[in-house]
């Protein structure tokens, strides 16, 4: 994701790139479904864009082209790095056991879901080129235990966050 894939403004994210997980090349998406713009114009997607617009800070001085999640070269992140070095810390520390990134992915899906979306839009959204495809991501979770997790880690996460800040300014 590039910086200018984030639009603030109107609460959304476009999907028009992967990363290739064997070269680490930035490529086009391998279908027309995954190119797409992302909605994120319920609570906790608005939560989640304030959260990265703060991550961000100013970008005023930044290319639009750059990467938003980038290592200190300004190379886009490796999956790998990521997960060892960030989820599974973050997942740590609010109590969750270890998931990989596809877990974001489900968790999105269902967030829509419980939202009451159609699923077309889910689809859509998703990326998905069937609803096959889309139904196998969702029904898994029973809805009100979701609820109550997702409540929960939030908050756990957002003191998570708080203290981070509060580390890097130390540093």
């Amino acid at each position: 994701m590039r910086l200018n894939d984030v639009d603030f403004a109107s609460g959304t994210i476009r999907v028009d790139e992967v990363i290739c997980k064997r070269t680490y090349t930035i490529e086009p998406c391998k279908n027309g479904a995954a190119c797409r713009n992302i909605a994120l114009d319920d609570p906790e997607g608005k939560e989640a864009l304030e959260m990265l617009r703060q991550f961000l800070g100013d970008t005023s001085k930044t290319s639009l082209s750059a990467s938003v999640f980038r290592s200190r070269r300004g190379t886009p992140l490796r999956e790998t790095d990521v997960i060892a070095d960030g989820l599974h810390p973050a997942l740590k520390a609010v109590g969750f056991p270890q998931a990989g990134m596809h877990a974001f992915r489900r968790g999105c899906n269902r967030r829509w879901e419980l939202a009451g979306n159609n699923r077309a839009i889910i689809r859509q959204q998703m990326g998905h080129s069937s609803e096959t495809m889309t139904v196998h991501y969702t029904d898994e979770i029973p809805l009100e235990e979701l609820r109550i997790v997702t409540r929960r880690s939030l908050r756990r996460l957002r003191k998570v966050i708080e203290s981070v800040h509060l580390e890097a300014g130390r540093a």
